[in-house]
C-alpha cells in the first residue's frame, strides 16, 4: 500500500483544456498514471477491480468504471486503463480525475492507424518477383510508375556484406502476420519459455504467448486479418533465395509478431504501448511501427523511452497526409522517423491511392526510403504475389531491416549509433530540388537511406576490429600475388572485401593453427579489407591490405 495524506478533495473543473480534444480517441476509456506517493492498492486492484483509495473508488463508481486494466511497465504497476460502461465526455472526465491530484497524467486512449494502403492486379506467375522490388534494386524499368536508375537503397551490394543474424529479434507491431506463409518458414520468433498449456509458463503476464501476442483481441493468435502487417513484415524479412515471391532486407533475423491493429487497420494507443514493453522484455532489438496517430500520449512516450533506455531501436513512419502534422510514435525524440520516396527518387506525393495523399514532413524526420507501389506478401494466400501497397508504412520496414543488419555487424550498437549511421550514409539531394536542399531538410531528412554505404562504413571503419590486432598477422603487405595469414587466436572464417563491399574471397578455417596462403594474383590493384572472424562470438579483426 502506498501512502499520502489528503486534506480535502472536491470535484472541480479547472481551467485546463485537453490539448488534443479534437483528435480521435475512444469515448469510454481513460489512461491514468499514479504519482509515486499516491495511495492505492497495487497488489489487489486488478483482482478486486478497486484501488482501495476512497476518493478514486467513489469516482469510479459514480462514472461506472466497468473494468480496470494495467498497461505499460507491469513491473512498476503505476499505469492503468479505466474502461467505463458507457461513453463519456472525455475532456470533462479528464479534468475530474486530474483534480484528485493522484496522477502524473490522465489522458485519452487515442486511436491510430497503419500508414499505408493497398492495391492489386493479376498477372502471370514467375519463379521470382525480385524485379518488382525497385526499392531494393532499381534499373529504371519499373512498370507501374516512372522510374530512375539507382533510385534504390543499393540492397544487392549490401547483401554482399551482411545478410542478417538469427540472434537478432525484430518485433513488428502491426496488423499481425500470415503465420504459415512459406516466406516466413523458420523465421518467426518462438517463446521457448512458454508451453501451450493454458498457463503463463514464463510469468510474463501473457498466457501461451508462443509466437507473439494479439494486443487488439487480447489472445495468443496474432494472425493478420487486415493485410498491412503481412506486407510490412515481408519487406523486413521475407526469406530470400528460395525461388518464391520476394526478398526481405534481412534474410536471417527472427520476427516477433505483435498484433496492434484490428481488422479495420486501427488500433488503440494502449495496445501499442503494451506491445512495446512486451517486445523489449522478450528480447527484441529493433521494433517496426508502421503506424501513427496525431494525439500526443505520455504513456506511449514512456514506452518508447523504455525501449531506448534498454538499447532497442524503434523505427516509425511519418504517415501520409502530405502535411507537417506530427504523428506518434514518429514524433517522439527516441524513434527514427521515416518518410517515403517513389521510383523516381521524389518524395511520394501523392501515393497511388489518393491525389490528396503524400509523405508527411517536418523537423523530426530522419531519413526517407522507397514507399510507393511496394509489392509484398498476401495475408490471405500463400501464392498471391500481386498486391502492392503505398505509404510511409512501406518505407519504414526497409529502414528497420537495415537497422537489423547493422546490429548483425555489431550487436553492441545503440539506437543512437543506428540513427547516426543511417543519417551519415544516406544519399542527400536525391529528389525535387525545390524540397530536397543540401544537408538536412524537412521533406527528405538527411536523405534516402543507402544500405550498402551504411554497412560499408562499418567494414571500412578503423574501429571494425573487436579483437586484438596483434594476434593476426597478414604479410607481405603490400603484395602482388600471395597473402599469408597467421592467427594466434581461434578464428573460423576469413574473407576479403573490396571497397565496393563485394566479398571476393571467403574460406572457413579448418585448422585454426594453420598458416593460410591466399592467392590474390587475379585481384586488380587497390585497397582491400581482410577480415578474420569467429562466428559464435561475432569477434572480428579487420585489416587493410594493398594489392600492388
Amino acid at each position: 500500500m502506498k501512502k499520502v495524506i489528503y486534506a480535502l478533495f472536491c470535484i472541480l473543473f479547472s481551467n485546463l483544456i485537453l490539448a488534443q480534444g479534437s483528435e480521435n480517441y475512444t469515448q469510454n476509456q481513460l489512461i491514468i498514471k499514479f504519482k509515486a506517493d499516491a495511495d492505492y492498492d497495487l497488489k489487489n486492484c486488478l483482482l478486486k477491480q478497486k484501488f482501495r483509495n476512497s476518493v478514486l473508488d467513489a469516482l469510479n463508481r459514480e462514472y461506472q468504471v466497468e473494468k480496470i486494466k494495467i498497461i505499460g511497465n507491469k513491473k512498476i504497476g503505476d499505469t492503468y486503463i479505466l474502461i467505463f460502461k458507457e461513453d463519456q465526455n472525455i475532456e470533462q472526465l479528464i479534468r475530474v480525475y486530474e483534480n484528485t491530484f493522484l496522477f502524473e497524467y490522465v489522458e485519452p486512449n487515442y486511436i491510430g492507424t497503419g500508414g499505408g494502403k493497398k492495391a492489386s492486379f493479376q498477372t502471370s506467375q514467375d519463379d521470382t518477383y525480385f524485379s518488382r522490388q525497385y526499392g531494393l534494386y532499381n534499373d529504371g524499368t519499373f512498370s507501374l510508375s516512372p522510374a530512375m536508375d539507382d533510385a534504390d537503397i543499393d540492397m544487392e551490394l549490401a547483401w554482399e556484406i551482411e545478410q542478417g543474424d538469427p540472434s537478432i529479434i525484430v518485433a513488428v507491431l502491426d496488423a499481425g502476420l500470415r503465420m504459415g506463409h512459406p516466406e516466413f518458414a523458420g523465421r518467426i520468433w518462438n517463446n521457448s519459455l512458454e508451453m501451450n498449456d493454458g498457463t503463463d509458463g514464463d510469468d510474463n503476464g501473457f498466457i501461451d504467448d508462443i509466437e507473439g501476442w494479439d494486443f487488439a483481441n487480447d489472445d495468443n493468435d496474432p494472425t493478420d486479418d487486415h493485410g498491412h502487417g503481412t506486407n510490412v513484415t515481408g519487406i523486413i524479412g521475407a526469406n530470400a533465395n528460395n525461388n518464391l515471391g520476394y526478398a526481405g532486407v534481412d534474410w536471417n533475423c527472427k520476427l516477433m509478431v505483435c498484433k496492434i491493429l484490428d481488422q479495420n487497420g486501427s488500433g488503440l494507443y494502449s495496445w501499442w504501448t503494451d506491445a512495446i514493453y512486451y517486445a523489449v522484455d522478450n528480447g527484441a532489438k529493433v521494433i517496426n511501427m508502421s503506424v501513427g496517430g496525431s494525439g500526443f500520449s505520455n504513456s506511449m512516450q514512456e514506452a518508447v523511452d523504455y525501449a531506448y533506455n534498454g538499447g532497442v531501436t524503434i523505427v516509425a513512419c511519418m504517415m501520409n497526409e502530405n502535411n507537417q502534422v506530427s504523428y506518434y510514435p514518429a514524433k517522439y525524440q527516441n524513434t527514427i522517423a521515416v518518410g517515403a520516396t517513389d521510383a523516381s527518387d521524389i518524395r511520394a506525393a501523392p501515393f497511388f491511392w489518393s491525389s490528396e495523399s503524400g509523405s508527411n514532413y517536418g523537423a523530426h524526420i530522419d531519413v526517407v526510403a522507397p514507399g510507393n507501389y511496394i509489392y509484398g506478401l498476401s495475408y490471405s494466400s500463400n501464392t498471391n504475389y500481386n498486391s502492392y501497397w503505398g505509404g510511409t508504412s512501406q518505407a519504414t520496414p526497409l529502414v528497420t531491416g537495415l537497422s537489423a543488419l547493422l546490429l548483425s555487424q555489431d550487436p553492441g550498437r545503440t539506437p543512437d549509433d543506428i540513427r547516426a549511421i543511417l543519417r551519415d550514409t544516406a544519399e542527400d539531394q536525391v529528389g525535387d530540388t525545390l524540397e530536397d536542399v543540401e544537408g538536412f531538410d524537412v521533406y527528405y531528412g538527411y536523405g534516402r537511406v543507402n544500405a550498402h554505404q551504411a554497412l560499408l562504413e562499418s567494414v571500412l571503419s578503423n574501429n571494425q576490429s573487436y579483437g586484438d590486432d596483434s594476434q593476426v598477422s597478414i604479410f607481405p603487405n603490400p603484395s602482388s600475388d600471395y597473402l599469408y595469414v597467421q592467427c594466434e587466436i581461434a578464428f573460423d572464417e576469413i574473407s576479403i572485401v573490396n571497397l565496393a563491399g563485394a566479398v571476393l574471397y571467403r574460406k572457413e578455417i579448418l585448422s585454426r593453427s594453420e598458416l593460410l596462403k591466399i592467392d590474390i594474383s587475379d585481384l586488380p590493384k587497390g585497397l582491400y579489407i581482410v577480415s578474420v572472424s569467429e562466428k559464435d562470438t561475432k569477434m572480428i579483426v579487420a585489416k587493410k591490405v594493398v594489392k600492388n
